[in-house]
């Protein structure tokens, strides 16, 4: 497995070795003894799984203290945009967005470490995004940033008029007022 940095402390996209013959593809998709050699010490505890259609956002989530999650997000089929925040006040990356292209048939996977507002839009007609997390939701835990906050400013590389939202995800405070807390 490679461990692409992304000039963000500790986020990274992970490129799996992918085996192919005329009966398909094995990839490894997790090992944790890999990450380990790689410094990387995430203990996933929950998957998560979702199917979503084109346009649809979901985020910008994450979970406080003592819930903050780090992510291992992939896509089992179809092609989402990943988005990645960081929310740690004091990394000098602080507001500031990453973002990736994660498919099926790329097979890319973004490692998201605690302290950083997770979501992704749907670029393809249906998407089914997997991801694991270190730590179990907590309802009373969760947090959200808005998607469009003007301070961000997420290119989500499709028309506003095609954004399918929760009515959760529409009401989320910009950054400067949200309350987070991970530590």
């Amino acid at each position: 497995m490679h461990v692409v940095p992304t000039g963000f402390k500790d986020l990274f996209i992970l490129e799996p070795k992918i085996f192919e013959d005329p009966r398909g593809y094995f990839m490894e998709s997790y090992s944790y003894r890999v990450l380990c050699d790689k410094g990387l010490d995430f203990k996933f505890v929950q998957d998560n799984q979702s199917s979503s259609k084109k346009g649809v956002i979901r985020g910008l989530h994450y979970q406080n203290a003592p819930y903050a999650q780090a992510k291992l997000v992939r896509v089992l089929h179809g092609t989402i945009l990943d988005v990645a925040v960081d929310i740690r006040r004091h990394e000098p990356t602080f507001g500031k967005y990453f973002s990736t292209t994660l498919s099926a048939e790329n097979k890319k996977q973004l490692l998201i470490p605690r302290g950083f507002a997770h979501g992704f839009m749907v670029l393809s007609e249906e998407a089914e995004v997997f991801y694991k997390s270190d730590d179990y939701y907590n309802p009373q835990s969760e947090g959200g940033i808005i998607y469009n906050d003007p301070s961000i400013g997420i290119n989500w590389q499709l028309n506003p008029h095609e954004f399918i939202l929760s009515d959760k995800d529409k009401t989320h405070p910009e950054l400067s007022v949200a309350n987070f807390i991970f530590e």
